[in-house]
């Protein structure tokens, strides 16, 4: 199986990798794959240019097994729906092969909002990432599709390319990429908050305003 992991990573950090990290070693995952938009449909444009959340990612990513970064969304042009990401996928990995698309919980109550949300569904299971004691209440509509596709766990999921949904408990960071970039506008430190090779990065493009003092020796620990 696949895990799907969508966003602007803008930039990537911890509230990020750590429910991946949980996601991919919970279900048994071969790896996930973090897709970074390009054009947002339903919020803000990233504010970072997409080669640098790529290289942000990139960089938060390195060393970890089973983490890849792909860039298909950035090479697409017009807006980044997850329907067409998912039918690119299945031309390079075939019909059969598993898809788990990961997404928050927050993203889960308006997923019938979304474009061709059925047709998502058939294309890749839902593992919907929430934390222990969250209140999954969700309207009518969607309560009914969980009743018809809801599951238990990921020996089922292995069992079909998609079309089930599974809640799987992560440790959610209260860590925003908004908080961070506010932090580094205002000339404060996002330290702790993201990967030193992410806060490197963005320290020394002056991502998101000025340059923090005393970053370059914060940075790296030298």
């Amino acid at each position: 199986m696949i895990g799907i992991y969508g966003g602007t990573f803008d930039p990537i950090h911890f509230g990020h990798l750590r429910p991946a990290l949980e996601v991919l070693q919970g279900l048994g995952l071969e790896q996930v794959r973090f897709v970074p938009l390009n054009v947002a449909v339903h919020r803000p444009q990233p504010i970072a240019s997409a080669p640098m959340r790529l290289a942000m990612l990139k960089a938060a990513i390195r060393g970890q097994p089973g983490f890849v970064a792909d860039p298909r969304e950035l090479q697409r042009e017009g807006g980044s729906y997850t329907y067409d990401t998912l039918l690119s996928l299945r031309r390079d990995l075939g019909s059969s092969c598993p898809l788990c698309l990961m997404i928050g919980a927050d993203a889960y109550h308006g997923f019938l909002d979304w474009y061709r949300p059925l047709e998502v569904l058939e294309l890749a299971h839902l593992v919907v990432m929430r934390r222990p004691g969250h209140d999954a209440a969700t309207g009518p509509a969607l309560r009914k599709l969980y009743l018809e596709r809801g599951s238990d766990g990921p020996v089922e999921l292995e069992s079909a390319p998609g079309g089930r949904i599974l809640f799987q408990q992560v440790s959610q960071l209260e860590i925003s990429s908004t908080r961070i970039r506010d932090l580094v506008t205002r000339g404060l430190s996002p330290h702790y908050l993201l990967p030193e090779a992410v806060w490197e990065l963005m320290a020394r493009e002056g991502l998101y305003g000025p340059v923090v003092s005393g970053a370059s020796s914060t940075v790296g620990g030298s």
